[in-house]
């Protein structure tokens, strides 16, 4: 989903806003960057096939496509009762109903079997669902995923503005060691996350700041626009960064700006750019607004 522009690239498209539609190598470029985006979108750990979040209760959570239980699964892709999850002080487990099928990693489960916490994500199979626990705050869910979801069906793709290399901006990383932010999600919960400092460029020779976090490798900066709500997602978008060498400097790619996983899904946790990273003007740039989720 990510792809990383080359030395030559970055040197070519630095620059200030001017309105420069993007031809030639950038072009290419980021159409396949926005291919790869979408095929990731539909892909089995894409946002595209999410049917349920879950949230557990201490103790015995059952679950199964029978609408008696605690936890619902989709009707017909499962039996009425498929088994238990259970929730003791944080550690959740799971226990297969009788005469009932579940996997993980190829292997049947056998038994009650601890799934959470785990050194490596545990997800586990029954048909053409598949779910893994996640925690939010102090608070655990099951999220679910249908392999056969009709959002995958009906997917046609995110429009986004022409890719534009006046929208590539050269970038300072301000370092502040031990820095932490508070980010909002969409269930109201705020989380300190670790900051490595400020993103600081300049716009026709206007300074602006936006501050980032660390994700996956990447700096990841949760960011609001002139246009967020009417041709943008509602509360932000999204976007990615390399992280700097010892000169400080990363480029901002703003054709790359996302909309967060909460545009196709209900089920999604996203967190929302806080409020030091809203942009007094428009970016007419990256993905536009999909869906009215």
């Amino acid at each position: 989903m990510r792809v990383i522009l080359s030395t030559i690239l970055i040197l070519t498209f630095v620059m200030t806003a001017t309105g420069q539609t993007a031809t030639g190598d950038y072009g290419a470029e980021f159409g396949k960057w926005h291919q790869e985006r979408m095929e990731s979108l539909r892909s089995a750990t894409g946002w595209l096939n999410l049917a349920g979040i879950f949230w557990l209760r201490e103790g015995e959570n059952i679950f199964g496509a029978s609408g008696s239980n605690n936890i619902v699964f989709p009707a017909g892709k499962c039996p009425e009762q498929l088994g238990v999850f259970s929730l003791e002080n944080g550690n959740v487990s799971l226990q297969p109903a009788a005469g009932q099928e579940i996997r993980t990693g190829g292997a049947v489960i056998s038994g009650k079997t601890s799934i959470f916490p785990s050194d490596k994500q545990v997800i586990m199979e029954h048909g053409p669902l598949r779910w893994f626990v996640i925690k939010r705050g102090d608070r655990y869910a099951v999220r679910l995923r249908d392999l056969e979801h009709p959002a995958l069906a009906t997917f046609r793709g995110v429009e986004t503005y022409p890719p534009d290399t006046g929208w590539i901006f050269r970038a300072r990383l301000e370092r502040t060691d031990g820095k932490k932010i508070p980010v909002t999600n969409v269930l109201g919960q705020v989380n300190m996350m670790d900051s490595p400092g400020t993103l600081v460029f300049k716009i026709k020779g206007k300074e602006y700041r936006l501050d980032a976090v660390e994700d996956d490798g990447k700096l990841f900066i949760l960011f609001s626009d002139e246009t967020s709500g009417t041709e943008t997602y509602g509360t932000g978008r999204f976007l990615y960064a390399e992280i700097p060498g010892s000169d400080n400097y990363t480029a901002l790619d703003f054709n790359k700006a996302i909309n967060p996983p909460c545009a196709f899904t209900v089920f999604a946790t996203c967190p929302l750019p806080p409020a030091q990273n809203s942009l007094p003007f428009a970016v007419t740039a990256g993905e536009k607004r999909y869906g009215e989720h």
